[in-house]
C-alpha cells in the first residue's frame, strides 16, 4: 500500500496557520518571541505537515490560559536601575518612567493579550531601552530634547498578523531606543544579549 503524498502548502495555508498562531499568542499560549519564530517559519513553509507541526502543541480550544502572573503595567526607575525581563505579561499599555536612571524592558518573552501593545516611555537624563523580536512592528512616535530616541535593527516588511508594538517615547536629556533582537539571538540568555549589544555585536542589528 503506498503512503499518502505529502501537500503542498498554499499562502492561505499559510496565512491560517499564522492567525492561528496569533491568536494563541493573544492568549498567553505563546511568548512574543516564540511567536516570531513560528510565524517566520510558517512562511517559510512548503509542505502542509510543516505548517500542522508549528501547531501541534496547540490545543483545538480558544479559551485563554489562566494566569495568576500581575499583569506589567508600570516600570518605574529613580536615581537606579531597573530590568524587566523573561515571561512578564503585558496587557495593552505600560509606562516606563525614568529620571536620572535606567530602564530595560525585555518583550522577548512576554505574553502579550492582545495584538497591539503601547508603551509610553518619559526618560528623563538617563536612558530607556525597550528589546522586541525581529519580525515585531514598531512605531516609534514622540519627541526629544537634548536626547535621541530610535528603533535599531533589521526592520524586514510587516506581515499580516504580526505584533504592533507602538511607543511613543518623550526624551529629555535622555536616550530612548527600541531593538529588534535577531531571531538567531533566540537562544540567548538576557545577560549575552546585553554583553552581545555593549561589545559591538549589535551591529548585526543594523545589517
Amino acid at each position: 500500500m503506498s503512503e499518502t503524498p505529502a501537500l503542498r502548502a498554499s499562502d492561505a495555508d499559510r496565512e491560517r496557520t499564522i492567525v492561528l498562531l496569533r491568536d494563541h499568542a493573544a492568549e498567553g499560549r505563546l511568548t512574543l518571541e516564540e511567536f516570531t519564530d513560528r510565524m517566520s517559519a510558517a512562511y517559510r513553509a512548503r509542505m502542509q505537515d510543516e505548517l500542522v507541526e508549528l501547531a501541534r502543541d496547540l490545543p483545538a480550544g480558544s479559551a485563554p490560559v489562566a494566569s495568576h502572573r500581575r499583569p506589567t503595567r508600570l516600570v518605574l526607575s529613580l536615581f537606579g536601575s531597573t530590568t524587566r525581563e523573561g515571561r512578564i505579561r503585558v496587557l495593552g499599555r505600560v509606562g516606563c518612567l525614568m529620571g536620572f536612571g535606567n530602564i530595560d524592558l525585555d518583550l522577548r518573552r512576554a505574553t502579550l493579550e492582545g495584538d497591539v501593545i503601547t508603551i509610553v516611555a518619559l526618560g528623563i537624563f538617563g536612558a530607556i531601552d525597550v528589546y522586541v523580536p525581529e519580525g515585531v512592528e514598531v512605531e516609534l512616535h514622540g519627541f526629544a530634547l537634548g536626547g535621541h530616541q530610535r528603533a535599531r535593527g533589521n526592520d524586514p516588511p510587516p506581515h499580516p498578523g504580526t505584533p504592533v508594538v507602538r511607543v511613543f517615547a518623550i526624551s529629555i536629556f535622555a536616550g530612548i531606543d527600541v531593538w529588534r533582537v535577531p531571531i538567531a539571538w533566540t537562544e540567548k540568555t538576557w545577560d549575552e544579549v546585553i554583553r552581545g549589544i555593549r561589545s559591538g555585536a549589535h551591529k548585526e542589528l543594523e545589517a
